[in-house]
């Protein structure tokens, strides 16, 4: 009897060690920020609560530590939801880890990896031009089908559908179009050259190292590289920590500096973006990331991305946070208006620090 009492003594410690280690990371801020003024934030907060709804959980993390953090009734931090075209973020990051490694290059053309695009005359385009829009693929202008969840068996039929029933509407690489069609061909190209399935590999090759347990490609339906991911907000914000972190994540290198710099280097002349999405007019793109903010050069400051359910992340490099709020309340067009407000009173919250962006 002693014996069993003890071991439940053993055990409720332990549970309890571990709820007081989980509580106190996500309440842990920086001396500097523990007395800030975040009245401002969580203003904006509540002009845009009919937006957001009650199903949404937001983290401000800088130097490694939570400086704010706010969450709706019934939603929280460690909750998994679809991410939709956020998906879109990682499958690039899974895509320049195997530039870093040498089996992909971002200006090989597709043909040289799925010859069917050359056998319907699209032999011309190149990986880069996938990961930025520029394909020229004809594709639905409907904003309820830039990521079609058509039934496909596979990614291979999805990608060889692209190639064999759609026409090109514009020569690639002279225009921006945003849809699913380049981010799937670049990430079924990374199938073949992997001889590995999609969401195995990026599991391998992105999530588990950034320790994004619960992210997955896989959670429901079928897996699709530009919409299908779910994940949670913390494992979003490691996320966006690692490139903050110019592709290092907790002392172990998961992209290099040169495929940080790629995905946040413009990839395209600014009358490109006409065909944007009206949610984010007024930003541009790098491979695979909204570029929010540039400075007078034309260097990165912060990147980002958002969906159509709301949720906003991003990182300011020169001052070095990063922003995950996880919504499942659809928004709209409205999205860019709270992202510009939210923005606003981050920017009074924290000082202007040396930049060290792209």
């Amino acid at each position: 009897m002693k014996r069993i009492l003890n071991a439940r003594h053993f055990n409720c410690v332990r549970l309890c060690a571990c709820v007081f280690f989980c509580v106190s990371f996500f309440f842990k801020a920086d001396p500097v920020f523990s007395q800030a003024d975040f009245t401002a934030l969580t203003h904006e907060f509540n002009n845009h609560k009919s937006e957001l709804g009650t199903h949404f959980a937001c983290i401000l993390v800088k130097d490694g530590k939570v400086i704010f953090r706010k969450v709706a009734d019934d939603f929280e931090v460690q909750d998994i939801t679809s991410i939709g075209s956020i998906s879109q973020w990682l499958t690039a990051a899974l895509i320049l880890n195997l530039v870093d490694e040498g089996k992909i290059s971002l200006d090989d053309k597709i043909s040289k990896y799925l010859p069917i695009f050359e056998t319907y005359g699209k032999k011309y385009i190149t990986v880069r031009q996938c990961l930025s829009h520029q394909v020229g693929i004809e594709y639905p202008k409907s904003v309820s089908k830039l990521f079609d969840k058509a039934k496909f068996a596979s990614l291979e039929e999805e990608v060889n559908a692209f190639a064999s029933k759609h026409e090109i509407s514009y020569n690639p690489g002279t225009s921006f179009s945003y849809n699913n069609v380049g981010i799937d061909i670049a990430a079924r190209i990374a199938e073949i050259v992997t001889k590995k399935s999609f969401d195995p590999l990026i599991t391998e090759k992105i999530l588990k190292p950034i320790n994004m347990r619960n992210t997955s490609f896989s959670a429901k339906d079928k897996v699709n590289p530009s919409f299908s991911a779910y994940s949670t907000t913390y494992d979003m914000n490691n996320f966006l920590q690692m490139m903050l972190n110019k592709g290092m994540f907790n002392g172990k290198r998961i992209l290099s500096e040169k495929a940080i710099a790629d995905m946040e280097t413009l990839q395209m002349d600014n009358s490109f973006m006409k065909n944007a999405p009206a949610p984010f007019a007024g930003f541009t793109y790098g491979l695979g990331e909204w570029i929010l903010s540039k400075d007078l050069d034309g260097k990165s400051i912060v990147v980002g991305y958002s969906n159509m359910s709301g949720s906003w992340m991003f990182l300011d490099r020169c001052k070095g946070y990063t922003f995950v709020l996880l919504s499942k309340t659809t928004q709209g067009e409205s999205k860019k208006l709270m992202y510009d407000d939210l923005k606003k009173a981050l920017d009074e919250i924290i000082p202007v620090e040396p930049c060290s962006g792209y």
